[in-house]
């Protein structure tokens, strides 16, 4: 790599640039009460955070998409990995806009109810 060659504290401030340049490419957060975290990667059952910014977490967090709320997680940090604190979901809850039903609807149950005429 051509960065090999180049001095110590170069190196060092070209990390520090890109370190900062990737948290602000996101809109992804993650919410742990009053602190807020930006999410460097996501997937399917994971998220990585800046290792140097964020403690190790546990628990429930909630990870939001600009001002949108997009699900709901229990996480355990697994390690860290390249500068970044790699946290897997144990559960992922997708947030939703409305409440939760608490009965069973009939897909063949009539939309509305004509009154007499």
């Amino acid at each position: 790599m051509m960065s090999e060659f180049l001095p110590k504290e170069v190196r060092d401030g070209m990390e520090a640039a890109r370190k900062r340049d990737r948290g602000r490419k996101t809109r992804l957060r993650v919410h742990v009460g009053e602190a807020v975290f930006p999410v460097l990667r996501l997937w399917d059952d994971g998220f990585a955070l800046d290792a140097d910014r964020a403690p190790r977490l546990r628990g429930l967090v909630d990870v939001y998409d600009g001002s949108r709320h997009i699900c709901q997680c229990l996480i355990i940090a697994s390690g860290i990995e390249n500068g970044e604190l790699v946290c897997d979901f144990k559960r992922a809850t997708l947030a939703q806009d409305r409440p939760a039903l608490d009965f069973w609807r009939d897909e063949h149950a009539p939309v509305g109810y004509l009154t007499r005429s």
